[in-house]
């Protein structure tokens, strides 16, 4: 998975079909986007033709969702977390809860993960 680069429309494309197609037809972007998610084996078609995501692309949304909760605390330690994303990240220690009781800083170790993020590039 760290080779594979996926762009914001790549991933708004999982995102969509994680939450369910409910037309017969996908939308433009993932009708655009199908085909290399499906050679990345993070989309898998259905007899039917149906689109579903894999279990790979279910871990790469979540790590995303980390990502993103992680530098979000970094820049307000007020922001509200997803409970499974501020379960991980806390069972990770990259955060901790804050002594005042609402929201969460950010640890010595979520700013080296934070560090290393911004150098792959992701």
């Amino acid at each position: 998975m760290k080779n594979e680069k996926l762009t914001t429309d790549e991933y708004d494309a999982l995102e969509q079909v994680a939450r369910g197609i409910k037309t017969e037809r996908p939308s433009a972007c993932v009708a655009r986007n199908a085909k290399r998610l499906s050679g990345l084996k993070l989309l898998s078609y259905a007899r039917d033709g149906r689109l579903s995501i894999t279990e790979k692309a279910q871990q790469l949304l979540f790590l995303r969702r980390c990502i993103m909760g992680l530098r979000a605390v970094a820049a307000d330690p007020l922001t509200k977390l997803e409970s499974d994303v501020a379960y991980f990240l806390g069972k990770k220690a990259h955060i901790v809860a804050r002594a005042e009781g609402e929201g969460h800083d950010i640890s010595d170790k979520g700013r080296d993960s934070l560090a290393d993020i911004d150098t792959l590039g992701l």
